[in-house]
């Protein structure tokens, strides 16, 4: 491993922070919108849990991305322990048995006829 390959790696990933603030600051804004009513609420947090377009949403996403980080440390923990996996994976876990379901709970109170077949 070169001394700019961490670098690099990081301001890629950076980057790509970056883009990602982006674009869910483009969210909030359409959020607080003073027209977005129950219904499209209601259509804007499913998307959050799950894109109908491409598999995963959001909060999927996001465990995923933390579940592979968990597995990364597993592999270079010091001890493997567990002190930098098991938080992740942990944190995988909230997204995908907590938030995920909350998100699709708060959506049906809105508008339930929207929810798929």
């Amino acid at each position: 491993m070169t001394a700019s390959g961490p670098r690099t790696r990081l301001d890629r990933v950076r980057a790509s922070v970056g883009i990602a603030q982006l674009a869910l600051q483009q969210i909030e804004d359409d959020l607080s919108a003073d027209d977005v009513d129950g219904q499209e609420l209601a259509a804007i947090l499913r998307e959050l849990q799950e894109d109908i377009d491409v598999p995963g949403g959001l909060f999927p996403a996001l465990a995923q991305l933390l579940t592979v980080a968990a597995r990364r440390a597993e592999q270079i923990e010091p001890d493997r322990d567990g002190d930098a996996s098991c938080p992740l994976h942990e944190a995988a876990a909230l997204l995908t048995d907590n938030a995920g379901p909350r998100l699709t709970w708060a959506a049906r109170s809105l508008h339930p006829q929207g929810d798929p077949e």
